[in-house]
């Protein structure tokens, strides 16, 4: 049973907000456009979990995507934990193509594609990390104890997972995305006897759901990009052209020809994911690049969740 969906996460959204928004002859926009490419590279890769995981018996296992917890000191990052009253496991996905060499004596590991090396860090020293936090945060918060495994899931089809050959056990932690069930049932012959009842699972699964804290980062200022260098205008919802016109009420797009009556709430909100959740008719206006006073403040009234001061000082949740 999923318990928490996996979403498109907030920090997706505020690339693709950014990589829209950025000039292309701005120094900084092929890193924000190969960061987004990364990113989405991954949300595919643990897209593609969907499949393996719905072998699972339902009433048995419980599922949470994207989960970001803190133990006492910091904060850290779940691709997919799968909890059961047997055992919990981690899922770590990577979605990187080609021959991965797993470099286990200087901690690395090694992709070559095309006949290039390319070192990324070791995903085992990660997955170990990650249960430590979790064994940490379970303790802060006095829950049951329960054995954590972790696993890394390739979640590409055509790569070639190697080792050396004294490090053989690495086929139990590192395996393709479809031979998880299979490991899975391996795990579950561990552990015959339930090591958490009903209620304590119970009590996981809310804990987990109520500290979970999605990461909320100024994008702005990780890539060093300023509000005065983003490009202005409401942009098409179909080809992000940008700016489009006003025409009798409709937004028109001059290079797809698209007619819009609410193609500004996109761009309200690609203003709340790059600047702020909270803005003045001001900071709408000029971000929009709408000089009829009247009509930002129309489309703010439609728009906003709410609305607090008065006059010049008023201010709308966007």
């Amino acid at each position: 049973m999923i318990i928490k969906k996996r979403e498109v996460s907030l920090s997706i959204q505020k690339l693709q907000a950014l990589v829209r928004r950025t000039p292309r002859n701005h120094p900084k926009y092929p890193l924000i456009q190969e960061n987004l490419s990364k990113t989405m590279a991954g949300h595919k890769g643990e897209t593609s979990l969907d499949y393996p995981l719905s072998f699972l018996q339902e009433n048995k296992y419980f599922i949470l995507h994207d989960l970001r917890l803190k133990d006492s000191k910091h904060f850290f990052q779940i691709d997919t934990l799968v909890l059961s009253q047997n055992f919990i496991l981690i899922l770590e996905v990577k979605n990187i193509a080609g021959t991965l060499y797993f470099d286990q004596e200087f901690n690395q590991l090694i992709r070559t594609k095309n006949g290039i090396e390319k070192a990324f860090p070791d995903p085992l020293i990660q997955v170990q990390r990650q249960e430590a936090q979790l064994k940490n945060w379970m303790a802060l918060n006095r829950l049951p104890a329960v054995p954590i495994h972790s696993l890394i899931i390739i979640s590409n089809p055509g790569s070639i997972i190697r080792t050396s050959p004294q490090y053989k056990s690495l086929s139990q932690k590192v395996i393709h995305r479809d031979y998880l069930p299979e490991r899975i049932r391996q795990l579950e012959k561990l552990y015959l006897k339930n090591q958490l009842s009903e209620k304590e699972l119970k009590k996981w699964i809310r804990q987990l759901k109520k500290q979970h804290e999605a990461a909320d980062h100024s994008i702005l200022e990780r890539f060093n990009v300023t509000r005065e260098q983003l490009r202005k205008g409401i942009h098409c919802p179909a080809c992000e052209f940008i700016p489009l016109a006003r025409i009798y009420g409709n937004w028109h797009c001059p290079n797809c020809s698209l007619l819009s009556k609410d193609a500004h709430l996109s761009s309200l909100k690609d203003y709340s994911l790059l600047i702020n959740s909270e803005a003045s008719s001001s900071e709408v206006r000029d971000f929009l690049n709408i000089s009829d006073i009247h009509l930002t403040s129309r489309l703010l009234r439609s728009a906003a969740k709410e609305s607090t001061g008065k006059n010049k000082g008023k201010r709308y949740t966007l």
